[in-house]
């Protein structure tokens, strides 16, 4: 049985897992011997190809692939639970080229907003100095990495996950980051999408800290 998590994002859950189910499912039933192991790999590179179209300009066919790389990422998790061979060291693999993966789409990201959002006619970057767009840049990837990192230390110290602790939802997890560099890449609005994952991360961060201490 192909499965999500309880933990699973917004954008996971309502639309990637609905297009990585049935990629994990036709593997399963192919008999393909694919492995989990692979599938990380696999979202790994499609993810970090992104930096090639962001660095030449073509920032919708970037956000294309960190949308696809993004869901791929969910078919190696439900491949090993399907199969019954999930493992700490393939969680940690995962885990690993997911950090990578993250960096190199926001060096990415930011690289096409430093050379060519500014050319936008509607593009907020227009009315911004190159320090600002690098600062912002710079927020987006903290945010990301401060998230990430409390999604894994929470579980191993207090043996509790942020997205099932408290009222307020999992509203910046990594689908939901990533979905949003996807749909602002499109337009090439890209230093607007980081401004958001910046918002969207920290504010994520203060509230589940302050629901987990309060609460465990």
């Amino acid at each position: 049985m192909v499965r999500g998590k309880s933990t699973d994002g917004p954008v996971s859950r309502y639309l990637n897992r609905r297009v990585s189910g049935r990629i994990t499912a036709a593997i399963l039933r192919s008999g393909l011997g694919v492995t989990p192991n692979q599938v990380s790999l696999i979202s790994f590179l499609l993810a970090t190809t992104s930096v090639v179209p962001y660095a030449f300009g073509q920032a919708w066919v970037a956000g294309i692939l960190v949308q696809v790389g993004s869901i791929v990422d969910g078919v190696d998790g439900e491949l090993a639970r399907a199969r019954g061979i999930a493992s700490p060291r393939g969680a940690f693999l995962d885990s690993i080229l997911d950090r990578f993966a993250d960096i190199a789409v926001y060096a990415g990201a930011l690289t096409y907003a430093l050379w060519f959002e500014p050319s936008l006619p509607y593009s907020i970057t227009r009315y911004l100095g190159w320090y600002v767009i690098a600062l912002i840049g710079l927020l987006a990837t903290s945010a990301d990495i401060l998230v990430s990192y409390l999604h894994s230390k929470a579980p191993e110290l207090l043996g509790v996950h942020p997205a099932l602790v408290g009222r307020v939802p999992c509203f910046a997890s990594r689908d939901v980051r990533l979905f949003v560099l996807f749909l602002a890449s499109l337009p090439g609005l890209v230093v607007e999408g980081l401004i958001i994952i910046a918002v969207i991360g920290f504010t994520y961060v203060i509230i589940k800290f302050l629901e987990i201490i309060t609460t465990t």
